[in-house]
């Protein structure tokens, strides 16, 4: 049954995901997202401040600083958090300009002014709107990042260009071979706005967030986050890395936590649960699926291959890696450990979901660097009780891995016992007494 499940995955669900994985678009975004990290790590940084006078009083000096310096302090949160999308739709532009071999820097230029026609709104009183910019404009600045050069490129091909004679220096000529690309580009990008704003009457962002919003609001739901889990551990199981799903995943998961930094620095509560740090801390804690029990188990394992597997494998699942014990133990394509990995994994890495939803765990606002389980998911969260939902996956990764593992532990020793009998004791005996130097 296991053979037909795995054909069947190679079949139809392989090429969709290596598809997926070297598909120019998804790259680039995925790429981009990855970029964003030192914004959010360094906009979660500013919070740190506001919650020192609720700590050590408002009264005292060091308080009183904060108090009067606040809006410095949040200073880079509001110019990272607020400009993201921009930003991210100069790096997919910098990516996809890269990979075709095109004018990056015209290429980055049309990108950000086609999102910025699409994004930028004004108020009544004729001032700018810029909410478009931050992170509620992230599938905004793909799309026109995406589009804008994928025009860039087709107008290359087809020479809509002004061609100047060769004793015009190369700046000058590169800036009149802009001139047609660019009326093109925007042309098209000022239609859509017109569009949006006129026929639909909305803006193009709106539009975005009411197709996506099913997929976005679903991902939040502790039901369907065990189901992304299943979908990753289902694709490492086969050998196909998750970070496939990255550029969907992190695109949400991105503007989840931008929402609940805000939420924070106005005082409201945290709505959203599916934030990077959280899925790092919680959701992949020691490794996709939660693989702790297994390196345990085989640490103390009477097989002398899997306990040198555990103990490799030990320092790197502490620090979210498990890359060592799917591949050595192993754990992918073994049809014996696709219930502990692939079924049980998942609804045990979901147990920080329910515990939010429940309110026992505060919602994620920082994006902390590996720094170890336990201490990750403190930072993520600031609440102690972190410590406990770690710990209690831990010991549900322990109860789930122990019957596996000893079923594998017996066919190891099994096999090991053959080895050594393959050669009786009086052959070995004989062997060692020959003279065999030459």
């Amino acid at each position: 049954m296991f053979n037909s499940f795995e054909a069947f995955m190679n079949k139809y669900f392989t090429p969709i995901a290596n598809w997926m994985d070297k598909n120019v678009y998804l790259s680039a975004i995925k790429k981009a997202m990855v970029a964003m990290t030192p914004i959010l790590i360094i906009g979660s940084f500013c919070l740190i401040p506001g919650a020192i006078p609720n700590m050590i009083g408002a009264k005292n000096p060091v308080s009183v600083w904060i108090t009067q310096n606040e809006q410095i302090i949040s200073i880079p949160s509001t110019v990272g958090m607020s400009m993201m999308a921009l930003y991210v739709t100069a790096i997919i532009a910098y990516h996809l300009a890269n990979s075709w071999k095109i004018d990056i820097p015209g290429s980055m230029t049309m990108a950000i002014i086609s999102f910025l026609i699409l994004a930028v709104d004004f108020t009544k009183d004729g001032n700018v709107d810029v909410t478009y910019l931050g992170t509620k404009g992230l599938f905004l600045s793909m799309f026109a990042s995406i589009i804008a050069v994928m025009l860039f490129r087709w107008c290359k091909k087809k020479n809509f260009t002004i061609k100047m004679p060769d004793t015009v220096p190369d700046f000058v000529s590169r800036s009149f071979e802009m001139i047609p690309l660019s009326l093109i580009i925007v042309g098209v990008f000022l239609i859509i706005r017109v569009i949006c704003v006129n026929v639909l009457h909305t803006m193009p962002a709106m539009i975005f967030a009411i197709v996506l919003s099913p997929l976005v609001g679903s991902l939040d739901n502790p039901f369907a986050y065990t189901f992304l889990k299943f979908l990753q551990c289902l694709l490492f199981f086969f050998g196909i890395h998750p970070a496939v799903l990255s550029p969907v995943t992190n695109s949400i998961n991105t503007q989840f936590l931008a929402e609940n930094i805000a939420h924070a620095k106005a005082g409201e509560a945290l709505t959203h649960f599916f934030t990077p740090g959280f899925d790092s801390a919680f959701g992949n804690f020691t490794g996709t699926g939660i693989t702790f029990g297994l390196v345990f188990w085989c640490m103390f394992s009477k097989a002398a291959a899997q306990k040198k597997i555990g103990r490799l494998s030990l320092i790197p699942a502490l620090f979210g890696i498990n890359e060592p014990i799917l591949f050595g133990a192993p754990v992918v394509l073994n049809p014996l450990y696709f219930i502990p990995f692939a079924i049980l994994g998942p609804l045990n890495s979901s147990v920080a979901a329910w515990a939010t939803k429940l309110d026992f765990l505060r919602p994620s606002t920082f994006t902390p660097p590996y720094v170890g389980v336990f201490l990750e998911g403190y930072l993520a969260t600031f609440d102690w009780h972190s410590l406990i939902v770690n710990g209690i996956q831990i010991m549900l990764s322990l109860i789930i891995w122990y019957p596996f593992f000893k079923l594998a532990e017996k066919r190891q020793l099994d096999e090991e016992k053959r080895k050594k009998s393959a050669i009786s004791k009086e052959d070995a005996d004989l062997i060692k007494d020959m003279d065999l130097d030459f």
